[in-house]
């Protein structure tokens, strides 16, 4: 599965590095079910992660953020157990304008017994990954992926055009040196948010201050305070009270890669892993990146929520 995940990031990366090129640039003129308008980019990627997978006989469904239903896949034999969940297009918006974008894709054992898989295989926890990764599009092409035994990252050779090993079970800092949020929606946040990122600016504390990084690119901020050390958070909101971010094509396969690098990812309260889904594209708040950094976010939240119930 991840030579075929290999085989489709190298197609879309090619359509990404030829963007301006080959008229796939600007809107598809249609809205996914997220409610979003579909970028050109986006069809083209998610045609791909499903025809990269359609007919090999390791999936037996297929999710994407694109559709709203399963993807269900003929299975002519016994090996098609896998279950992939893909986001094929992270970012989509900032296509245009030549920022870093990303394919996430999470995988699973099948829970039903045989045919053609169900909405039943698409709906497990995070804990139960049994892979997951994401590919960036940014200055090189970079693979990571986990299968429950570290991290490690591959970067596109365009010479050979192979992934090649680039580092080997990554390990990502405790404590960062990042914070990432978008604070043009500071006023509709909660009170923890916002004595959370007063904080990280130093408006009390100048020990606690960290620099603010965001490039509004899920995988970009995430492959970044992976490496560097951060916290990314997408709240909860006024506007949005279930959260944007969805639990199954993001937030969860991210988690798994947090983890086994040694960070943490919560939607503030509970570990993302744990979350039991219940809808395929359901959303959830997301909290993510270095582990003591997410623990001092959770801290404070039920501090500021604790206090304002007393």
């Amino acid at each position: 599965m991840l030579y075929d995940i290999a085989f489709a990031a190298k197609v879309i990366s090619g359509y990404v590095r030829r963007a301006g090129l080959v008229d796939v640039l600007g809107a598809y003129g249609k809205v996914n079910v997220q409610g979003e308008e579909q970028q050109k980019l986006d069809v083209i990627a998610n045609e791909t992660m499903k025809q990269a997978f359609y007919h090999t006989g390791r999936v037996c469904v297929m999710a994407s953020e694109e559709d709203e239903d399963p993807v269900p896949v003929p299975v002519s034999n016994k090996q098609a157990k896998y279950v992939l969940i893909f986001d094929p297009l992270d970012g989509s918006s900032n296509i245009d304008v030549n920022v870093s974008i990303g394919t996430v894709f999470s995988v699973h054992t099948r829970v039903t017994e045989s045919g053609s898989g169900t909405l039943e295989d698409c709906l497990q926890p995070g804990r139960d990954q049994v892979a997951a990764g994401y590919v960036i599009y940014g200055s090189s092409t970079v693979l990571a992926y986990t299968a429950g035994h570290g991290v490690h990252l591959f970067t596109l050779d365009p010479t050979i055009g192979e992934f090649r090993l680039a580092d080997h079970d990554i390990k990502t800092p405790a404590v960062g040196k990042y914070y990432s949020i978008n604070e043009s929606y500071y006023q509709r946040w909660s009170n923890g948010y916002r004595r959370v990122v007063d904080t990280f600016k130093g408006v009390e504390d100048l020990e606690q201050r960290k620099n603010a990084r965001y490039i509004g690119s899920l995988v970009a901020d995430f492959h970044r305070n992976l490496l560097a050390g951060g916290v990314f958070m997408y709240p909860a909101d006024s506007k949005s009270p279930s959260g944007k971010l969805r639990l199954l094509y993001e937030a969860a396969p991210l988690g798994f890669i947090a983890e086994q690098a040694g960070g943490a990812a919560s939607d503030g309260r509970t570990a993302i892993m744990d979350i039991e889904p219940k809808e395929l594209h359901q959303r959830t708040p997301l909290l993510i990146g270095s582990k003591d950094d997410v623990a001092f976010v959770e801290r404070t939240i039920a501090e500021v929520d604790a206090a304002a119930t007393t």
